[in-house]
């Protein structure tokens, strides 16, 4: 099948939109299918990279952080897909490539499916004066983008509750986007994981917390920091891998807590490294509510990490409390599961255990293959309602 994704954000920018794009192109293209990318160039410059088509684009940076816009149709890319004729196209996001991908489709009379992959009601302290606003804009967004597909996919059941709280009668498959597990379950080995230690300054005999993420306000990463500083023995360190608007902030309240060699922002790390860091963890640590599905849990459960964090609708069919994982929704919660994980070795044994039993679940070619059966539904239909309707004599 020919399949144009279409989407904002991509390579080289490290998210879990990102993510998921990536790991659905690259196990499409495996199991044969041709697959093309539609994505904005990262400056004022159009450029096509293999199977890859960059628009240029500007920054909207004051709108939201790292967001960009395009700059104009690149006529000449946008007739070139034209001429290659996808059956179907996928978009990932609401903005530009979104509406690029419109025009395609409505040229070529193909569906869109797309993928609602955020939760723009915990993102309107960006965009919007009150969040009662921000909401009324987020309504009007979603079902601008439903009223124009032909099915949406969500990756969990708390994301489609939302779409229908906004009054979305499009149909909704709701598919948990895949993780390359291999890279996560590969071992590195304990002198690897000690020089890791030592480049970083960690003391070797510490215990060792991991958070990998973007760093913004919604990830709620102050109440962490506050949690750890309560909670933490002293032979602990607290490892923060990711970049983002908030950092300067969290260092800023890293340093009046006190905290000073006790937590270590690592900075945005190249993606083949993660699963290091990772395993470098004795705990993974998370107080994120605002995410849709939470790859992030999903890597360090694959690299047998026990994961500790804040109660969220997305993760009920992920994490079981006591099983693979632990919730917490109050700091003695926190408290008791953070040092029972630390200090309790065949207990942290047990939860590891099973999240990597549990994370076999989210391989990328089941989501590969789910992914393929909307799209199938969807050409079907489109086809469909085509077909004239047959008058009964």
């Amino acid at each position: 099948m020919r399949i144009l994704i279409a989407t904002d954000w991509y390579k080289p920018v490290i998210n879990g939109v990102v993510t998921s794009v990536v790991n659905l192109e690259n196990t499409l293209r495996a199991q044969g299918h041709d697959v093309r990318v539609l994505t904005l160039s990262p400056n004022v410059h159009s450029h096509e990279d293999e199977h890859v088509y960059y628009l240029r684009s500007i920054s909207i940076n004051k709108i939201y952080p790292n967001a960009r816009i395009i700059y104009s149709n690149a006529r000449k890319y946008l007739q070139e897909i034209v001429e290659w004729k996808p059956e179907i196209i996928h978009t990932q996001c609401e903005f530009s490539s979104f509406f690029m991908a419109k025009r395609i489709a409505k040229r070529l009379d193909i569906p869109i499916v797309h993928t609602y992959h955020t939760v723009y009601e915990d993102y309107t302290h960006y965009f919007a004066p009150t969040v009662g606003w921000g909401r009324n804009i987020v309504t009007v967004l979603s079902r601008l983008v439903s009223n124009r597909v032909e099915r949406l996919i969500v990756p969990t059941e708390k994301v489609k509750k939302l779409l229908r709280s906004y009054q979305i009668e499009k149909p909704i498959d709701v598919i948990p986007t895949g993780i390359d597990l291999r890279r996560f379950q590969e071992k590195y080995s304990r002198e690897e994981i000690e020089a890791a230690k030592s480049r970083l300054g960690i003391p070797l005999s510490n215990k060792v917390c991991v958070s990998v993420g973007r760093l913004a306000k919604e990830k709620n990463d102050t109440e962490l920091l506050t949690y750890f500083k309560e909670a933490a023995p002293k032979d602990c360190t607290y490892l923060i891998v990711g970049d983002g608007p908030y950092r300067d902030t969290l260092e800023r309240q890293a340093a009046a807590m006190e905290l000073q060699g006790k937590i270590i922002f690592c900075g945005m790390v190249q993606p083949e490294e993660i699963p290091l860091y990772y395993q470098m963890g004795d705990i993974f640590l998370c107080a994120s509510s605002s995410e849709t599905q939470g790859i992030t849990y999903m890597e360090a459960m694959a690299s047998g990490v026990p994961v500790l964090c804040r109660r969220d609708e997305c993760l009920s069919s992920v994490i079981i409390d006591g099983v693979n994982g632990r919730y917490y929704e109050n700091y003695e919660q926190f408290s008791e599961a953070f040092n029972r994980i630390l200090y309790d070795g065949e207990y942290a044994f047990r939860l590891a255990e099973n999240a990597v039993v549990k994370a076999n679940e989210y391989t990328m070619e089941t989501f590969a293959t789910r992914v393929m059966q909307t799209y199938r539904t969807a050409i079907c239909r489109e086809t469909e309602q085509k077909m004239p309707s047959r008058k009964v004599v």
